[in-house]
């Protein structure tokens, strides 16, 4: 049969689908997907939700390091954090979250920027409104130009061309006679130092005028650097980390996703970071095969969850357990030799993805074959 007869006919699948195995799709991810994975309860979940819950009764900051060999979940863990943040914060406003993933290039400017750019023009606006009323955090600041830019923004409060121009300042751009006429500042943001410092001051004036609550920085991918950067711009792109560990002592929530080799050259380069990095979780592989037994019913059950049909009129296990054993198994096999001491889930999903597929493709071929 020809492919385009196969897609053709492809409609009549998903009803078969939940007809017979219950779902509308294979409710497992192949090992490119990583965007909308399930994700299945693990203990670093209430590890790091308590200290969220620390952070939002104390505003202290905190850094809490993620570390896992590749394929472990740490993104999937940072997706889940990061959806369980955004929806507290719906009933808990002035709060912001940044999720940034790692650039490998020699600067830590990417990552100051993108909290400029999400806190954006209606922060800046939040921000001067406050200031209008009552200026006195201003005093918190130590850059002149900070307190220049920000107390005109309070007297010019639907100049929306001031706004964007003091937020293209806070980026690095150049200064042109409009910055120096109107926000009364002097001196370009043009390097990463200067801006982590006037990000510092931002957030402290922004605070303490009620307009700001706290940031979640989520950071993923970290390992990048270690891999493809000489030691040079490493130990740059570290100092500038530590940089913006140190300038906050309040307000910043930040979580780090990285490998343990990455780790390990990190410190190594910069040992100095290393004490500011011992807040961690470590995520560990799958170590047996009622582990993997878990994992792979959470997302089936998920998957039936969604599905619009009903857990009654299944007619096939999609999977039995000595199906996902065997998948596991294999992969142990293969973990052992390269000297992991479990299952990475990635693998672990992609092969169950692998076996769900072949079933589906029998299943259509079937289902064609009655229709000819």
């Amino acid at each position: 049969m020809r492919l385009r007869d196969r897609l053709t006919r492809h409609e009549v699948m998903p009803a078969t689908l939940r007809e017979t195995y219950g779902i509308t799709a294979n409710p497992f991810p192949s090992a490119n997907q990583s965007g909308t994975n399930v994700h299945f309860p693990i203990p670093a979940d209430d590890q790091l939700e308590n200290g969220i819950v620390t952070f939002f009764d104390d505003h202290k900051s905190q850094v809490v390091v993620i570390v896992g060999t590749q394929g472990v979940g740490k993104t999937n863990f940072l997706n889940h954090i990061e959806t369980e943040i955004k929806d507290a914060c719906v009933e808990l406003s002035n709060y912001y979250l940044v999720r940034y993933m790692a650039d490998p290039e020699p600067s830590f400017d990417g990552i100051v920027r993108t909290i400029f750019q999400e806190l954006g023009v209606d922060h800046l606006a939040k921000t001067a409104e406050k200031l209008a009323k009552d200026p006195h955090p201003l005093d918190l600041a130590r850059s002149y130009d900070l307190r220049s830019a920000l107390l005109a923004l309070s007297k010019n409060p639907n100049n929306k061309d001031l706004f964007s121009a003091c937020l293209d300042w806070l980026f690095g751009s150049r200064i042109l006679n409009y910055h120096r006429s109107n926000l009364h500042v002097n001196f370009r943001l043009d390097t990463v130092e200067s801006r982590t410092a006037i990000l510092r001051d931002y957030v402290i004036v922004s605070n303490a005028s009620g307009a700001l609550g706290g940031i979640f920085l989520l950071l993923d991918e970290l390992e990048k650097q270690a891999g493809v950067l000489a030691t040079k711009a490493v130990v740059r792109y570290l100092s500038a980390l530590r940089a913006i560990i140190d300038a906050f002592s309040d307000n910043l929530f930040m979580v780090i996703a990285v490998t343990h080799d990455a780790m390990l050259r990190y410190s190594g380069a910069l040992p100095a970071l290393r004490s500011r990095l011992e807040n961690r979780i470590e995520l560990s592989t799958l170590e047996s095969a009622d582990e993997g037994h878990s994992l792979a019913y959470c997302y089936v059950e998920r998957s039936r969850t969604t599905s619009v049909s009903g857990r009654d009129s299944v007619r096939k296990e999609l999977l039995t357990r000595q199906e996902i054993t065997q998948v596991f198994d294999e992969l142990m096999d293969r973990s052992t030799h390269r000297g992991d001491a479990g299952v990475r889930q990635r693998e672990f999903l992609h092969g169950l993805h692998v076996v769900v597929e072949r079933k589906i493709q029998e299943l259509k071929e079937a289902r064609l074959m009655k229709l000819e």
